[in-house]
């Protein structure tokens, strides 16, 4: 959610927080500030430390012009810097970060939330004065009654009476050679160059500089200097650090050309498809083999119950992935809202696979159920795009999508990827249980086609467009669909709302007429997702009820299907697929309508208001 980015090095820290923080936008904020500490030259000797911060109200854009008004934060080569999701206090300049303690010679940046920060703000007392209304500032307050001269050990120990989550990034007039970084529940990299470190929320704003990372795991706080980088955990004990080496580029975080990210990320979808399943299947036996998975044949024949953990659009693939492993492998599968998972006593035993599936790895939701089902016994693995990322961490196994980069708020070729490998693990198991070789080959067949596939339903993104045009001053939309087509509206009709800010509601075609229907009018389109399938028939029917009531309808259709142009106003045609790997096939239509209705209408399509790429607080 909000976005962290420090330096400490030789170069002028300004550019570099500046452009981090810029790559850090699809996080979603609403303010951002930076603070840089330096050395001014006076009558040719250095003075001591100078520390000066910047706030602003709104984009980078906001920010960096009040830099230049200043004139200030020049020279320094150390820097943190922040953008702000609002969770406490009001959208200002005075809650925005860094923020500072009593003497204004501390500043902090900080993600997450302190939940006790009211009994903290109790015992600080009125000796403390609060320039804010947020959590984070109590924090550096706290951090001011713990130094004696030793920054870290201010850290570590103020840290000991937060409750909550954390990941931030402190500096210190009196240690112009240090930043202090800690974390605890929200994510922290540090990125490793020549004589320079680089500090941030997720990897990408230091992907320019460097490719080797450090993961900070909960309960460790870093010193980074600018040579050296120890680490300790909250009892001072020193943890020694793996420096890992990332597999993404900087070039796969940009644009290409591409006038959004969410475009770019649509039309990517081809290629990182096939990094999914490549070297995953065996086509000669018609199986899967994910070996992140690290279980015997033995445990896979023990499992007697799939839980499948999600948040937003990653449920709506884990749906894709209960409708798999109960065709394929004959296990039962059950969805479960990460926010909800703990809150229900869930029934989670040692004969319980459970799949925590999150694009960024770091989903508050999604890691506490994870952590519950692993006290529960269950066997636990992680479905994630970020390397190194808590969920992998935390998970006993496990499989990357490796969609690369996803910079778009609203996830697409996250979605497609963790729907593919949901299908291979199903066809694991099932191959295991009760699936045939040949079922297996068709089954693989039809994923490997659907690269190619996709590009079919992109090179007709003009018709789309044009379908968009000309229902862009709508204000409600209904999407439908059957059977494995019902996670496909859920998620279409997500996609519109994220972005456009339509409202939009999915259900399965049978329950429209149990309420939905009462909807219906001229004004009130539905997409219905009516591929051939074994649903086709029965979700004919329910167009049919549709069209007496006069509303209009954009069907998703087979190629081929004249029908289709008889019960709708408008058809996007689909290449034909096996039921179970529609969703790969079908959604693409429903990602391109929603990004073009949403260019159409002028709306900020990579950064929707008040969302959030990645959700670290519960």
């Amino acid at each position: 959610m909000c976005g962290i980015v420090g330096y400490i090095g030789k170069q002028p820290a300004l550019p570099i927080l500046l452009q981090g923080l810029r790559r850090l936008e699809y996080r979603g904020y609403d303010s951002a500030g930076v603070a840089i500490l330096e050395s001014r030259k006076q009558n040719l000797e250095y003075s001591s430390p100078v520390l000066e911060r910047v706030r602003s109200v709104g984009r980078i854009d906001a920010l960096d012009e009040r830099v230049r008004q200043g004139g200030k934060l020049t020279g320094g080569t150390l820097g943190i810097a922040h953008t702000r999701w609002a969770t406490h206090g009001w959208i200002t300049e005075e809650n925005a970060h860094p923020h500072t303690d009593c003497t204004g010679d501390l500043m902090l940046v900080h993600n997450g939330i302190i939940e006790n920060y009211r009994e903290i703000r109790a015992r600080l007392g009125e000796r403390h004065a609060l320039q804010s209304k947020t959590d984070s500032e109590i924090l550096a307050h706290l951090i001011e009654t713990h130094y004696k001269g030793d920054l870290r050990a201010a850290v570590s120990s103020a840290l000991q009476h937060a409750c909550g989550t954390y990941g931030l990034a402190v500096m210190h007039r009196a240690h112009p050679d240090e930043i202090v970084a800690a974390r605890l529940g929200s994510p922290l990299v540090i990125g490793v160059g020549d004589g320079e470190h680089f500090i941030a929320s997720d990897a990408t704003p230091m992907l320019p500089y460097t490719k080797r990372v450090i993961f900070l795991n909960d309960g460790e706080i870093a010193t980074v200097f600018r040579d050296r980088l120890p680490v300790v955990n909250l009892k001072s004990a020193i943890v020694d650090k793996h420096i890992e080496e990332l597999d993404w580029n900087d070039e796969q975080a940009q644009k290409q050309g591409y006038p959004h990210f969410m475009l770019k990320e649509i039309f990517d979808q081809p290629t990182v498809l096939k990094d999914a399943i490549r070297g995953r299947f065996n086509m000669e036996e018609g199986a899967a083999h994910l070996g992140g998975l690290n279980m015997s044949e033995d445990e896979m024949r023990a499992v007697k119950r799939v839980s499948l953990i999600a948040c937003g659009t990653a449920s709506y693939a884990a749906m894709v992935g209960k409708y798999a492993f109960e065709r394929l492998a004959g296990i039962p599968a059950e969805i479960d809202v990460g926010s909800e998972f703990r809150y229900r006593d869930p029934i989670v035993d040692q004969h319980t696979l459970v799949f925590a599936v999150s694009q960024s790895g770091e989903t508050a939701d999604t890691l506490a159920a994870l952590r519950e089902a692993k006290r529960k016994g269950a066997y636990v693995r992680g479905i994630v795009n970020v390397i190194g990322s808590t969920i992998a961490r935390e998970s006993d196994g496990g499989t990357y999508i490796h969609a690369g980069p996803e910079i778009a708020v609203a996830s697409t070729k996250a979605y497609t990827n963790m729907v593919a490998v949901l299908l291979l693990y199903a066809l694991q198991f099932g191959r295991l249980r009760r699936v045939t070789v040949a079922t297996g080959q068709r089954l693989l067949q039809a994923i490997t086609k659907a690269p190619g596939q996709i590009e079919t339903i992109l090179s007709r993104g003009g018709d789309i467009e044009r379908i968009a045009q000309k229902y862009k001053g709508i204000e409600h939309a209904l999407y439908l669909g059957r059977g494995i087509n019902f996670p496909v509206a859920l998620e279409g009709s997500l996609k519109l709302k994220e972005i456009s800010y339509i409202h939009s509601e999915a259900y399965p075609g049978g329950e429209m007429k149990h309420g939905p229907i009462a909807l219906l009018s001229k004004n009130f389109p539905v997409v219905a997702i009516a591929t051939q399938d074994q649903m086709y028939s029965k979700m004919c029917s329910n167009i049919e009820e549709i069209r007496s009531r006069r509303a209009p309808v954009i069907i998703v259709a087979t190629e081929g299907d004249v029908w289709a142009r008889e019960l709708s106003e408008d058809v996007i045609y689909v290449p034909p697929t096996m039921e179970l790997t529609a969703p790969l096939i079908n959604t693409i239509p429903l990602q391109l309508l929603a990004y073009y209705m949403a260019a159409l209408l002028g709306r900020d399509v990579d950064r929707p208001r008040n969302l959030a790429k990645s959700v670290t607080v519960e």
